[in-house]
């Protein structure tokens, strides 16, 4: 049976939540801004084993088994689960959500199956011009 602290209830994000990790790149000022506001928040709610963040640059082949390379980093979020699930693009942006309080209900938003594709699409192509705008600013 798994066990709840009440400061885990309160904040509406299970003790049993499996852990995440994610690979994302640091040379991006947009990626590195959006990972750094995750992690304020996983620190103010004590939560920081919760996901552990990777900078893609320092282990580009840390996904290679998974068949994803550095450059797929750099266009969209990775993230690997304790199952050994690994979450992609906007679903790994629901899977960190998931696990982040104050964004859970944006997670169980996106688990709509019309937001959750219009989300993707969006993500998507927003990840596509971000990707093409830190290229042509020489950050990689």
């Amino acid at each position: 049976m798994a066990m709840h602290t009440n400061a885990d209830q309160n904040r509406g994000v299970p003790a049993t939540m499996p852990r995440l990790t994610v690979w994302y790149n640091t040379k991006c000022p947009v990626c590195d801004a959006g990972i750094t506001a995750h992690k304020r928040r996983l620190i103010k709610a004590a939560r920081t084993r919760a996901i552990e963040f990777r900078d893609i640059n320092r282990d580009p082949d840390a996904l290679a088994g998974f068949g994803a390379d550095i450059e797929d980093v750099r266009r969209r979020l990775h993230g690997l689960d304790e199952s050994g699930q690994l979450h992609t693009g906007i679903d790994c942006v629901v899977a960190i959500w998931r696990r982040t309080p104050g964004t859970k209900w944006l997670s169980h938003l996106l688990g709509l199956p019309v937001v959750r594709h219009i989300a993707g699409f969006g993500y998507d192509r927003f990840a596509d011009v971000l990707y093409a705008w830190n290229r042509r600013r020489g950050r990689w």
